[in-house]
This record gives structure tokens, C-alpha cells and sequence, in this order.
């Protein structure tokens, strides 16, 4: 009876577990590649770097008309609305949001909106309040997404939403208001932001009109009064 393994047996059975073994090997590194560099699924990143508040970014050809875009805008108008009409508990927060240098509403407006903004009584009320708390708060519900309307220039889109506008204070619940509210917000080619508002406005957004279409006036000057 034989009992030992030919040599010409061993070695196969070698080379079989040795190509197998590397073809794991292969695998495994291949979709480590694969992860590692997801070129079939594009990815935004923004870069911090130091704040140049004397230097300005030159915006060119920063607006391609497709789909992502205009989700964008869509979603850009829902959170300028947002930030210009929501009022929170704290005052520091609110001051870094609503102030004439670098807030949100700030960056995001042309000289004109912004001077309507502050002439708001919750604006003045809010800006000018010295302690940590503000003695009320509100908040926005969309009804709907923002809807794009016509427009006779082709740097400006223009987009109408519906809002409930809610504030609370001391006392409770202030009465729900409904608003329809219109934006228009200029795009265009070869404007200049500043450096430190890079990251808050990568597209150099402008609201160059904020109207009231329906609704009570302003919110800010009668969603959060209670004798009113």
C-alpha cells in the first residue's frame, strides 16, 4: 500500500492554495480601491482656511442650469426665509445671525433688503436686548417647497412659498399667521462675495426682493406682538 503523496500532487494542491490566496488578495485590495475613490458618486467639500475679510472671491461661470442647481436655489430661498424670520431664545445666537457684518441675512441680501430688515420692530427688539434670553420665540413651517415663477431677466429667479409663522412668549402661544412670501434672488456671473462669506454663500446668492404677497405685513413687525 502506498502511503506518502507523490510530489507532483503536493506541489498542485500548493499552487491551488497559493492562487487562491491571491486571488482573495486581489479582491480584497480591489474594492478597498474602489472605496477609497468614489468616482461614481461625486462628493462636495468645502475648505476652511484663514478668514481675509479685505479679500473677494470672483464668482465665474457659478451657475449651471440643471436640476441640482435649481434645488439648490429652492432650498437657499427656504433658509433665508428661515433664518430672517426665526427668532431664538438666545440672544448671542441671534446676534451672530441678524448683525450688520457677517449674519446670514446679511450675507445673503443686497443693501435694499437688508434696509428693509432692520427697520422690523422684532429686529430692533431682538438686537437691542442686553440680556442672555430673549423674552420670546418663533419659528417657520413651509407649506410646500418655493414656487418658481417667471422672469424677464435671466440672472434673477424669482420663487413664491406659503408659511405658517408662530411665536411664543411668556404668556404662551401667540395666534399662527399665514403668509405667502416672494423671493427673488440674482445670480449672476462675475459678482464679487467676500472671502469670509465663502462658506455661508459658496454661490454668491443675492435676495434682491423680499415681498409680502399675503399675510398680515411683515412677520416681523406682527407675528410676535401680543396686543396686536
Amino acid at each position: 500500500m502506498q502511503n506518502r503523496i507523490e510530489p507532483p500532487f503536493l506541489l498542485s494542491r500548493t499552487m491551488t492554495f497559493v492562487l487562491a490566496t491571491a486571488l482573495v488578495v486581489l479582491v480584497t485590495l480591489g474594492m478597498t480601491i474602489y472605496k477609497m475613490f468614489p468616482l461614481n458618486r461625486p462628493q462636495i467639500f468645502f475648505l476652511t482656511t484663514t478668514i481675509h475679510d479685505n479679500q473677494d472671491i470672483k464668482l465665474v461661470e457659478m451657475q449651471p442650469r440643471d436640476v441640482n442647481t435649481d434645488r439648490y436655489k429652492q432650498e437657499f430661498v427656504r433658509e433665508y426665509i428661515r433664518h430672517r424670520n426665526e427668532v431664538l431664545v438666545n440672544a448671542d445666537e441671534m446676534q451672530k445671525k441678524w448683525n450688520s457684518s457677517d449674519g446670514i441675512v446679511r450675507v445673503t441680501s443686497t443693501d435694499n433688503v437688508y434696509a428693509d430688515f432692520i427697520k422690523t420692530k422684532l429686529f430692533n427688539e431682538v438686537m437691542s436686548n442686553t440680556v442672555p434670553n430673549i423674552p420670546v420665540q418663533c419659528g417657520v413651517i413651509f407649506d410646500g417647497k418655493p414656487m418658481s415663477l417667471a422672469s424677464e431677466s435671466r440672472n434673477t429667479d424669482i420663487y413664491q412659498i406659503k408659511i405658517r409663522y408662530f411665536c411664543e412668549d411668556i404668556t404662551g402661544l401667540i395666534a399662527q399667521k399665514n403668509y405667502t412670501i416672494k423671493v427673488a434672488i440674482l445670480t449672476q456671473d462675475g459678482s464679487f462675495i467676500k472671502w469670509a462669506d465663502r462658506i455661508e454663500n459658496p454661490l454668491g446668492l443675492k435676495v434682491v426682493e423680499y415681498t409680502i404677497i399675503d399675510g398680515p405685513g411683515d412677520p416681523l413687525d406682527t407675528g410676535f406682538l401680543a396686543t396686536e
